[in-house]
């Protein structure tokens, strides 16, 4: 292996611990904003890490990222179960690179399992998105299920479309990234599909509304939780240039300098619409939609132009919070407004802002001058090729999700827990539901 490759690997090595990082990390953001009782999140987040190095290994990360049959599917017999199982001959592990990695697309001499690693990170981390919505209202049983169809089908298939050079969206000139569609915003429409799911079972079972997880701050927990989210989205970003060189410093600038210019917005636009301290949520949602807006981006642009969207990120969430607070959405962690709203914006201002020079440095050497930087007709082909990613990608991932999730709740006789236990205060809510024939409440698990 030659000394680039060499550094290259150990650098996209160290760029996937620090993504791993972020899982547990979206644990302590979970108690960070709901308290310590909420402390079972930790186990959550550990579930997910291990059931994504597993399912991954086991077929997933093959039909993600090995050369694609039509640009539909990764070959999932490419290399075989769990990386190869016994062989002492497949390519990338104990010599060569993975396919990808080679001269004739992305040349940077990653190995299988720097690949692997790096890959699984992103993987882990989407679900964990996913699994903000899960407090308290899904079975810890339920959701691990779904995990096991996402990490293998779910997840996959929009990764091989769009991440492999084999995928149908990537060869019609699709490109994101570090997943503003692929990570933030599809985590954000399973999110809805789950919520829909818990809406469908909430309302058999003749609540009036839906609980409502409540916030309850612990500045600790969330100052703790938001800066290693920060320090790991260092990996998640600079890592996706799958190299290391200049264009990594220039990555890293952009995500940082977005984060801080939508913590400064989001704050100073709170502050002049209420006159008082926005406090610790704000500062922290801020810091976390500028992280977001620069996934798909951070590649693409310049130091200057991420630090112009990351001022329009403050209004933009303060925007999807008012659209998403409605009584029948239970999200307290943010998802819809940050995640949602906030990669698929990114994913698209693709098209209007990236600059051809950036962005091939970054191995996207293919992807045009937006609309405000001359790419003329080439940026409008490339506004639809973004939107109906969107469309194609929003439309699997829900409908994939809700299918599994109403066969999870047929297996498991229900996907909701015993709200009854899991929502005392709310006991004038829970009472008001309506009983059954028998005179008894109509939900399962009810007193």
């Amino acid at each position: 292996m030659s000394d680039v490759f060499l550094i290259n690997n150990l650098w996209i090595i160290l760029a996937a611990l620090l993504v791993f990082l972020m899982t547990v990390a979206v644990g302590m953001l979970e108690v960070g904003e709901l308290g310590k009782r909420y402390s079972q999140s930790f186990l959550k987040t550990l579930m997910i890490s291990g059931f994504s190095l597993f399912f991954m290994a086991f077929l997933g990360f093959d039909i993600a990222f090995a050369p694609t049959l039509g640009g539909v599917i990764g070959n999932p017999l490419y290399n075989g179960i769990f990386l190869g199982g016994f062989s002492t001959s497949v390519s990338g592990i104990l010599s060569g690179s993975w396919w990808s990695m080679g001269a004739d697309y992305f040349n940077t001499g990653l190995t299988t399992g720097t690949y692997f690693l790096f890959e699984t990170a992103f993987a882990a981390v989407t679900l964990a998105i996913v699994g903000v919505i899960a407090l308290r209202k899904v079975k810890l049983g339920a959701f691990l299920a779904y995990s096991v169809v996402y990490l293998i089908i779910i997840w996959t298939l929009p990764a091989a479309w769009i991440w492999n050079p084999t995928g149908w969206l990537y060869q019609l000139g699709a490109r994101d990234f570090g997943g503003g569609l692929v990570v933030h915003g599809a985590a954000g429409i399973a999110g809805l599909a789950m919520v829909t799911s818990i809406w469908r079972e909430e309302k058999r079972n003749n609540y009036p509304a839906s609980p409502q997880v409540k916030t309850n701050l612990s500045s600790g927990w969330l100052t703790l939780s938001v800066l290693l989210l920060w320090i790991g989205w260092f990996g998640f970003n600079a890592g996706s240039v799958l190299a290391f060189n200049s264009e990594v410093t220039v990555v890293a600038l952009n995500t940082f300098l977005s984060a801080g210019a939508c913590l400064v917005s989001t704050m100073g636009i709170k502050y002049l619409m209420t006159r008082e301290n926005p406090g610790f949520l704000y500062a922290a949602n801020g810091i976390i939609m500028g992280l977001i807006l620069m996934s798909p981006l951070s590649g693409y642009i310049s130091p200057g132009m991420a630090a112009l969207i990351g001022l329009l990120g403050g209004p933009l969430f303060l925007a999807g919070e008012k659209i998403f607070t409605r009584k029948w959405f239970s999200d307290p962690i943010g998802l819809f407004p940050t995640h949602l709203l906030g990669g698929i914006t990114g994913f698209l201002l693709i098209a209007f802002v990236s600059q051809s020079a950036f962005a091939a440095a970054s191995g996207a050497a293919g992807l045009p001058n937006g609309l405000l930087f001359g790419g003329g007709m080439n940026a409008l082909r490339q506004i639809g090729i973004n939107v109906l990613s969107v469309v194609v990608v929003g439309a699997f991932v829900y409908a994939a999700t809700y299918a599994s999730m109403w066969v999870i709740g047929k297996l498991l006789h229900g996907i909701t827990t015993d709200y009854s236990r899991e929502f005392p205060e709310d006991e004038t809510l829970l009472s008001r539901r309506t009983t059954g024939g028998s005179g008894k409440p109509s939900y399962h698990g009810g007193k």
